[in-house]
């Protein structure tokens, strides 16, 4: 029998309903703001990479040593999260001169690559990401400019000087426009040393629509530093927040209605204080070819534990106009506003630029990590990109060949040629996707990949681990009339001098970090490992099943063969078609095992029964391993899909001269090095000192010492000297 429910009834329950929604009290909404806030950071994080490099001008040939440090945008502590960053030099026109997989361990990672010799005259882009910040391309990256010359070409000098720069005249003039909807308008008075002011100007209908309250909510770098339940008094209503509770950097100060709906949102700046957490001592000048010593120690402000501080250094001529970014000025923005912070106060530090000044210049800048319409909605979005932490991602798309559709919740197989069968599988998405887990090390993987069901003419694609999303193009900027500096000049001679003596050699090659998997059965040991050596030699296949594999049947059927496997379970016999491998990969035609021959054979194993790997199912296992173990021995098959895949790029070590000895400084052989000196990972002791050594060559200069690092606390770290060697 139905019940009717009388609409007076309705009504009611209507109401009550209404009142749960709308009746939360201020406290439960900035509960309920700080909690969606603090779930996305949680769910959306940040990684900044910022790159020291050995220097910002070069020549076409030469090496570029860098480091990079990949750091947790929330914290400001060294990442964890990610292990292998993505490096590229890009042309004026975007396109990948080189690329490199470099392996980050602790949130550092040395490297060096060779800028080839071929490169005209001209300004080119570095720009590195991890796989997670793929997701956020093309503004989540670190991006930097550096000037190439070619001293034997003759093409003019091209490259986007203007790209990714903000002209300092115009942009930081004082502007007091305030921040405003057609509600509400907010003006900031952010000169005071203690606090921050803040002036709110309502109009009636936002006042009698919001029962004279607001929501104001200022966040740091994903930080809450304030959030609180505010009462509006008349048409301005004034508030103080205490400089101490806010973080230094740019604050997001958001302002919600009633409802919880965000009305306003602005950016100020909190001066970052100037460090001084390292001193460094050394001489002023010295001779050519002679040692040059530094002690780096502890600065004013203590640090907890400087020796578990990653700090790197370069020692490279002081060229003309340079403009050399350190880290803390790079962190300030990081990637998280969409601009190089410090392109667009070039000539500036970030402490010389006055609060008015900074702020006015975030009148027109919006944070693109900080999403308050995704916030509120408490929608994850889905990424197709995962950190990279404990393996690096091979990913690709599985296809119809003919009608170029996706094919979904198909079983895709990896299979690792060799003697030891290595084996894993994943199933593509609903768009096609799938991805493989490959070990992160060095050494070079022969790779076969094929789809579990041949006869749906499918067509796989290998995705490349570099994005293809790239920043806005922008026509090159024709310079041939630019006058190239003599400092430039200078290194170019150098550069061929050393060329000329075969002294430009890039440096030795590091040990591994981590050495390579050692393969082992995926299967474990086998019912049947049958080693052909043990036995007489057989002219065919079909005769070693025969003779020498008992279950194991080899039948010929019209013009094809089947392998099948029978035996007694409970009293009845049982057969079943096995999964067939050569070299540990998997076939799907039973005559590229028929047609090999005996002679080039070393072993057969074979599991019975069931065998599962996950929720992949093997209904047995033949294997026939040959004696070179690659999977030559057959033509590869055109389901296939086979490569040599490196994880990661190998890492040398910086090599200089030592003169300590008499006969080197006597050497007539010319030492004319760009870069004097450069160490990507030092660290201090536990009383926070190191000493750096390093000789200086035959070249007069003077010669830029920088030193970038960051501790495990978050504390960017930077120090800047010029000797001269005369």
């Amino acid at each position: 029998m139905k019940k009717i429910i009388k609409p007076s009834v309705l009504i009611l329950m209507h109401v009550l309903f209404m009142q749960g929604i709308c009746g939360q009290t201020p406290s439960d909404m900035t509960d309920y703001i700080s909690k969606r806030f603090l779930k996305y950071c949680k769910s959306v994080p940040r990684e900044e990479i910022f790159i020291h490099s050995d220097r910002d001008k070069y020549i076409s040939g030469e090496d570029l040593w860098f480091n990079i440090y990949l750091i947790d945008r929330q914290s400001f502590k060294p990442s964890l999260d990610s292990r292998i960053a993505y490096f590229e030099l890009l042309n004026s026109e975007n396109r990948p001169i080189v690329q490199k997989r470099i392996l980050i361990d602790k949130g550092y990672g040395p490297g060096q690559i060779v800028l080839p010799d071929t490169l005209s005259t001209g300004i080119y882009t570095i720009r590195a990401y991890t796989s997670w910040m793929k997701n956020f391309l093309p503004d989540n990256c670190f991006k930097k400019n550096i000037s190439v010359y070619n001293a034997l070409s003759t093409k003019v000098f091209k490259g986007s000087p203007g790209k990714g720069n903000y002209k300092t005249k115009g942009i930081l003039e004082n502007r007091t426009r305030d921040v405003k909807n057609a509600e509400l308008t907010l003006k900031v008075n952010n000169s005071k040393p203690d606090s921050l002011e803040l002036f709110v100007s309502t109009d009636i209908k936002f006042r009698s629509e919001n029962k004279n309250i607001f929501y104001l909510f200022i966040q740091t770098h994903g930080n809450i530093n304030h959030v609180s339940t505010e009462k509006l008094w008349g048409e301005i209503t004034k508030i103080q927040i205490p400089r101490a509770i806010l973080n230094s950097g740019i604050n997001q100060i958001t302002i919600f209605n009633s409802d919880g709906e965000q009305v306003l949102e602005r950016l100020i700046y909190s001066a970052v204080r100037q460090n001084n957490f390292l001193t460094l001592y050394s001489v002023d000048s010295c001779g050519l070819r002679s040692k040059v010593s530094l002690d780096i120690g502890p600065g004013k402000e203590v640090l907890k534990d400087l020796s578990i501080t990653n700090l790197s250094i370069s020692v490279a001529p002081q060229t003309d106009d340079q403009d050399i970014i350190d880290i803390n000025d790079y962190m300030l923005f990081g990637t998280e506003y969409g601009v190089q912070g410090p392109d667009f106060i070039k000539g500036r530090k970030i402490n010389e630029i006055s609060p008015d000044e900074m702020d006015s210049f975030l009148l027109d800048v919006r944070s693109n990590w900080i999403d308050w319409k995704q916030i509120l909605s408490g929608d994850i979005p889905h990424f197709k990109y995962i950190m990279e932490k404990d393996y690096h991602f091979l990913s690709g798309k599985l296809i119809d060949k003919d009608q170029k559709v996706v094919r979904s919740s198909e079983f895709l197989l990896l299979c690792n040629p060799g003697k030891d069968a290595v084996f894993q599988y994943t199933r593509t998405d609903a768009e096609g996707n799938f991805h493989f887990n490959i070990n992160i090390d060095e050494t070079v993987k022969d790779l076969v990949i094929l789809p579990d069901d041949i006869t749906k003419n499918q067509k796989i694609i290998i995705e490349s681990s570099f994005s293809d999303r790239y920043p806005k193009f922008e026509l090159s900027a024709d310079s041939s009339e630019a006058q190239i500096s003599p400092s430039i000049s200078k290194m170019s001679v150098n550069h061929q001098v050393q060329t000329i003596f075969g002294e430009n050699a890039g440096g030795r090659p590091l040990s591994p970090l981590y050495p390579p998997l050692i393969p082992t059965r995926f299967y474990g040991k086998p019912d049947i490992e049958l080693i052909l050596a043990d036995y007489i030699s057989l002219p065919v296949m079909r005769e070693i099943f025969f003779e020498l594999l008992p279950g194991v049947s080899l039948k010929q059927k019209k013009s094809s063969y089947e392998i099948s496997i029978t035996e007694r379970v409970f009293g009845d016999l049982i057969t079943y078609i096995p999964t067939l491998m050569i070299d540990g990969v998997i076939i799907k035609d039973p005559s590229l095992i028929v047609n090999l021959d005996p002679e080039i054979v070393e072993r057969i194993d074979v599991v019975k029964g069931k065998y599962l790997v996950g929720k992949y199912f093997f209904s047995g296992i033949v294997n026939v391993i040959t004696k070179a173990g690659d999977f030559s021995s057959v033509l590869l098959p055109d389901y296939m899909s086979r490569l040599h895949y490196k994880v990661l790029d190998p890492v040398l070590a910086f090599v200089s001269p030592d003169y300590s000895s008499e006969d080197m400084r006597q050497s007539r052989i010319p030492d004319y090095r760009n870069t004097l000196y450069w160490n990507p990972a030092f660290k201090p002791d536990k009383d926070g000192k190191v000493r750096i050594e390093f000789w200086s060559s035959d070249n007069k200069s003077d010669y830029l010492i920088n030193i970038q690092g960051i501790t495990n606390e978050g504390k960017t770290l930077s120090l800047k000297k010029i000797i001269k060697v005369k």
